[in-house]
């Protein structure tokens, strides 16, 4: 599994606390996500940031079955 997040905000110049900000999701959970340190996240919350960022969920998450 790939986290593109971090990626996505680099590519569009946003921070964190933008994401924070227009979304309500808690910076913790978003920093978490940013480094890849967090292994379960809610559906919820990435619809959350895909709506944000405007990509899939298949941009923001890859998955490549083995």
């Amino acid at each position: 599994m790939v986290n593109n997040f971090s990626t996505l905000l680099g590519s569009r110049l946003l921070k964190i606390d933008d994401v924070y900000k227009a979304t309500g999701i808690s910076r913790t959970t978003l920093t978490e996500l940013y480094y890849r340190r967090k292994a379960n996240v809610e559906l919820r919350t990435l619809k959350k940031i895909c709506d944000y960022l405007q990509v899939s969920l298949s941009e923001l998450i890859e998955y490549t079955p083995k």
